[in-house]
């Protein structure tokens, strides 16, 4: 078991995933979900090598398995390049195929140890809000869209991003995965900035969330004219990513950092 804190160049900053890396004992939903509990982060990656030199992958809230996960793609990908014995060896000049429930997931390393992830696009649309959903936020909105599975709240400055103050157990009773919260940055470093928020699923708010810019990467770059987006995520931990629009797909890239290393003993 390893725990990867990802986007982020530095131990203690981006989001923090544990990975199991492949073995040979095969474990039922329950299992996933209890190891998940235990490790009580935004998400534990689970890997399992394949027949044909790719992985399958899941992902596992504390309460919930997803369908789609950035920040523990990412650190799972970093995990099998950085080991150097057992059945998690990957060589470090190959691509990683990550077989997934939303579909095949490809993974590149590029100098410097930039990781790239080739993510489906999700494009939202302007929709009428749930009835709590500002009220919980306490936020005036500029536009408010739906993705597949999130809520999109555009404001109107980057300290309204990051002066929100939720109530949590409002938004919890959205049906939603979650509430995305972004506007222009005010930073000249960045093009956008946002939070992300999963009551949920089990996480009030996410550090740096790689699928939640499957969503905002699209809106952004029609808003501002440019395919490629610098972005960062005003949590407390903080965390940034490169998007580049690619048609139906994003690629999201980060760097990640690994900060523990353990055995799980079950």
């Amino acid at each position: 078991m390893i725990q990867v804190d990802a986007f982020t160049d530095h131990p203690f900053g981006g989001n923090p995933a544990a990975v199991c890396l492949p073995g040979t004992a095969r474990r039922d939903d329950a299992w996933h979900q209890a190891v998940a509990g235990e490790m009580n982060l935004s998400e534990t990656a689970f890997v399992r090598s394949r027949a044909d030199g790719g992985y399958d992958l899941r992902w596992f809230t504390p309460t919930n398995e997803v369908d789609l996960c950035g920040h523990a793609t990412l650190a799972a990908a970093h995990a099998l390049w950085e080991q150097t014995t057992g059945p998690g060896v990957h060589d470090a000049a190959s691509p990683i195929v990550f077989h997934t429930r939303s579909g095949i997931l490809t993974c590149t390393r590029a100098a410097g140890g930039l990781i790239s992830l080739d993510f489906p696009a999700d494009e939202p649309a302007v929709s009428d809000p749930p009835v709590d959903l500002i009220e919980a936020l306490e936020v005036e909105p500029i536009q408010i869209l739906r993705g597949r599975e999130d809520w999109v709240v555009i404001v109107a400055s980057e300290q309204a991003v990051r002066d929100l103050s939720p109530d949590f157990a409002r938004l919890a009773q959205i049906q939603a995965r979650g509430v995305l919260v972004s506007a222009r940055a005010e930073d000249e470093g960045y093009d956008i900035v946002s939070r992300c928020f999963f009551p949920r699923y089990g996480i009030n708010e996410d550090p740096v969330t790689g699928s939640a810019h499957c969503t905002l990467g699209p809106y952004w770059a029609a808003k501002l004219g440019k395919q490629e987006l610098r972005c960062y995520q005003a949590s407390a931990r903080g965390g940034a990513m490169h998007v580049t629009i690619k048609g139906p797909r994003v690629e999201l890239a980060g760097h990640a950092v690994t900060v523990l290393r353990g055995e799980l003993v079950l």
